[in-house]
């Protein structure tokens, strides 16, 4: 008798694999493009399914929508990676495809991460997509407008999904527990505030929270009757996370982005860089805290120094490039940038007053004087009379009014003094006074 090798035996699917969705039934989030009634559930459903572009991060179910959209269609299906292969491989597939069309089979060619393909494998598809040879769904975690070519996504239409949330990911665990295709048959003790964490720490990934569900019950106590059990230590050693775990949506999550935006506002670097420290190591998620820092810049610091939206803006797309946890040090050089800038709220405190009169004048209509002429009617109706050119004159200044009559003198932008913004009030006390000895 041949003898079996160690890589002759059955290796078990990973959880994620196992739980894979096969019907739209199983499948889970992207509610606003897959509810009842809506767009691609519609399309899906009435086996109407075209070319189109899957833009959503990671784990969030792109490679199993298309599995799913393959099977409800009865089309052949072809898995195909931008990783490793080439135009060669693209030209092989097409043929098959081809031929298939035309004995009246449908085939659908799914490409992961496609942006991956270069200009010229991407124009392979072309030719074949627009004679329908094949249905092409791609997918990507890149935004497609900048990715794809523009000939090739001009032919696709392009779907969002979006990371799915914690209660989302919540029930698919819980799913995990009781399929049997998961742990079904298993007995198993796990409270729903320790699911609540995985699901957090996940990040909106379903790979991620399936995969980390399946470490945690490896690696849970087992007891003489076969149950095993699964502790708060158990879950922190296996993700290397400590009790920081906190709920994204909760309490909490508020508590700390406040106590970090008011530790930059009383420029205290310190204490800004240890609640930065206790969001990131909790979970969060970067481009959240750096969305803040943005808002920082221009609510806080402003025109006190410019620069700071700068840092704050490079800060984010540093982050959404290279992700955690090296983009720590990005935030946290805006963090501390932040802090130790001159603060000024003018540009917030400007923008509520004005908000406030642009809502109660709605219908306040724009001044005769700045409104725009494109034609012989509207130039025949005043539009544009007496409007005067900033530019024809020395100063590059003219005394001409451009808020509506019932707001005329009114003033929303109150500089400080600031940091640079000091120069910013010189320049527009300048103007005022030269408007003024003008009128």
């Amino acid at each position: 008798m041949e003898q079996m090798s160690l890589f002759d035996r059955d290796v078990p699917q990973p959880l994620a694999a196992r739980l894979r969705p096969q019907t739209l039934e199983e499948y889970v989030g992207q509610t606003h493009l897959l509810g009842k009634g809506k767009v691609l559930r519609r399309v899906i459903e009435g086996d109407m399914v075209s070319s189109m572009v899957f833009w959503g991060p990671p784990g969030v179910g792109k490679t199993t929508l298309a599995r799913i959209i393959a099977n409800k269609t009865k089309a052949t299906f072809i898995d195909f990676s931008a990783v490793t292969s080439g135009i060669k491989e693209i030209r092989a597939v097409m043929e098959k495809a081809e031929t298939n069309r035309q004995f009246g089979e449908k085939t659908i060619v799914f490409v992961d991460e496609i942006h991956r393909f270069n200009k010229a494998q991407q124009d392979a598809f072309l030719p074949f997509v627009e004679k329908g040879s094949i249905i092409l769904i791609g997918a990507t975690t890149e935004n497609p407008s900048f990715e794809i070519n523009s000939a090739l996504l001009s032919r696709c239409k392009v779907f969002v999904l979006q990371a799915l949330q914690t209660e989302e990911l919540v029930d698919l665990l819980q799913r995990a527990l009781k399929d049997r295709r998961g742990f079904g048959n298993q007995a198993i003790h796990i409270n729903e505030k320790l699911l609540e964490m995985i699901a957090v720490f996940s990040n909106g990934d379903a790979r991620t929270a399936l995969s980390t569900l399946e470490m945690v019950i490896l690696n849970g106590d087992l007891d003489s009757e076969g149950i095993i059990t699964v502790t708060k230590d158990t879950l922190e050693q296996c993700i290397s996370k400590k009790s920081l775990l906190y709920d994204k949506k909760g309490e909490e999550h508020y508590n700390l982005i406040s106590a970090l935006h008011k530790s930059m506002r009383n420029s205290d670097p310190d204490a800004a860089v240890y609640w930065l420290a206790r969001m990131l190591e909790a979970g969060e998620d970067p481009l959240y805290v750096a969305r803040r820092v943005i808002r920082f810049a221009s609510e806080d610091v402003g025109l006190a120094d410019p620069k700071a939206l700068e840092i704050a803006t490079a800060a984010y797309q540093a982050c959404h490039f290279i992700g955690m946890p090296e983009c720590t040090v990005h935030l946290t050089e805006a963090v501390v940038y932040l802090s130790l800038a001159p603060k000024s709220n003018a540009l917030y405190v400007a923008y509520e007053q004005a908000k406030k009169d642009a809502i109660k004048q709605l219908a306040e209509p724009v001044p005769l004087v700045i409104r725009n002429a494109p034609t012989q009617l509207m130039e025949d109706l005043a539009y544009g009379k007496g409007y005067q050119y900033a530019h024809d004159s020395q100063e590059k200044i003219t005394n001409m009014r451009c808020l509506p009559d019932s707001l005329a003198g009114k003033e929303y932008y109150i500089p400080t003094n600031q940091g640079k913004e000091a120069q910013l009030k010189a320049r527009l006390e300048d103007i005022k006074k030269w408007k003024n000895d003008h009128r």
